[in-house]
């Protein structure tokens, strides 16, 4: 259970604006069906290429740039775009139960429209419903109160084994030769963190891995190489012309970095040699790299995004406010650190929210992991298609 602690945690609450972990009541453990799902039934899918699913959402975006003028910038999925999208999302199921059932709630919705929908316009998104720790199991581990089962060995597999039986249906089913990218956030991460060592890393598909995206996790790396760790001959990406390799981090604000005791930027269980691996996404061949951001604009939320200006689209993005770098702490913490570009003459906001917090108290080793992705969701973006645009290029 530490393990899955330590691939992250995004409360339903936080992901929706409020950034405020619920601790919900105890309740008795449910043992998941040690039945295998079918993945043929595309009820196990929050997303499929050509229907409208939680993939068909409005990504409709409001620009604000730092002067406080705006623009609306319109979306819209791509039917036949050329490579395919493998998206395994985060801890948030709210079921009260050590593992979550096959039940596409609000809350696992929520987090692909905000995660993965908006990746429609460079891929084919699939995006398999799967029996994860829930957020109640997790909360409760951290507590120091854990349900009763919580560390029986079916809860850990459960989950990643529904995610490899829909990686296998995909490839069996969907690819067909296709170049595929692989995302995921938090326990996301984690399990395709494992997915890629037993399906991948050595094996004939690896060629068809165009890039895979870890964010919000602290994957192992051989210190002071791309290999070694997690994975034996998939290495971290350096530009945005390579191809077959990992971007992977966990982000912290400049202003607190991690210390003893964080939950990010370490590799858990500790392995020797190894240090958690940091792809910048805004610069992946290194150094400092501009954001672009997609930020969640919720009805009622307190952020005012520019003076005298209501803004009611889903998604708001803020040029040039944040950079990011990857950094190491002198105590061997490896991360994405965020710098907010603040100007308090102009009239946009200065400020990210991000946080996890608890009794009105921020959770410094947590980072900023609930807006890893939102953060950088337009470099990703702009990556993937320059990685799948070579990918496709080098096949030609």
């Amino acid at each position: 259970m530490r393990g899955l602690l330590a691939a992250g945690v995004v409360a339903l609450a936080a992901l929706a604006g409020s950034a405020q972990a619920q601790t919900p009541p105890p309740a008795p453990p449910v043992k998941a069906a040690a039945t295998p799902n079918d993945y043929n039934d595309k009820a196990n899918w929050l997303c499929l290429p050509g229907r409208a699913d939680a993939c068909a959402n409005d990504n409709t975006t409001t620009v604000v740039k730092a002067d406080g003028s705006t623009t609306v910038e319109t979306w819209k999925a791509d039917p036949k775009a050329p490579v395919d999208c493998f998206y395994v999302y985060p801890t948030v199921s709210r079921d009260p139960s050590l593992v979550s059932d096959m039940t596409a709630n609000a809350e696992e919705v929520f987090v692909v429209q905000q995660q993965a929908a908006r990746l429609g316009i460079k891929c084919r998104v699939f995006a398999p419903l799967y029996r994860q720790v829930t957020l109640p199991a997790l909360t409760a581990f951290m507590s120091g109160k854990p349900m009763p089962g919580s560390m029986e060995p079916w809860v850990r597999e459960v989950g990643y084994d529904d995610v490899r039986d829909a990686w296998r249906w995909y490839l069996a089913h969907e690819n067909h030769g296709r170049g595929v990218v692989l995302l995921g956030h938090s326990q996301g991460s984690g399990v395709l963190t494992r997915l890629i060592a037993e399906e991948i890393d050595g094996k004939p598909v690896q060629k068809q891995v165009i890039s895979a995206w870890l964010m919000g996790a602290s994957v192992p790396v051989a210190q002071g190489k791309d290999v070694g760790g997690a994975f034996k001959s998939v290495p971290l990406c350096h530009s945005t012309s390579q191809t077959g390799c990992v971007v992977a981090y966990p982000s912290f604000r400049d202003t607190s970095p991690p210390s003893a005791g964080a939950l990010f930027g370490k590799p858990f269980p500790p392995q020797p040699g190894t240090l958690g691996a940091c792809v910048n996404p805004a610069a992946l061949g290194g150094g400092v790299g501009q954001l672009h951001s997609y930020l969640t604009n919720l009805p009622g939320r307190t952020t005012t995004w520019t003076q005298g200006k209501t803004i009611t689209t889903p998604f708001v993005s803020t040029p040039g406010l944040l950079t990011a770098e990857c950094k190491t702490t002198p105590d061997g913490y490896v991360y994405l650190s965020i710098h907010i570009n603040a100007d308090p003459a102009d009239p946009r906001t200065d400020t990210l929210a991000g946080d996890v917090m608890v009794g009105g108290q921020i959770q410094k080793g947590w980072g900023l992991h609930l807006v890893d992705v939102n953060i950088a969701m337009g470099n990703v973006l702009e990556d993937v298609g320059l990685q799948s645009a070579a990918w496709l290029k080098a096949r030609r």
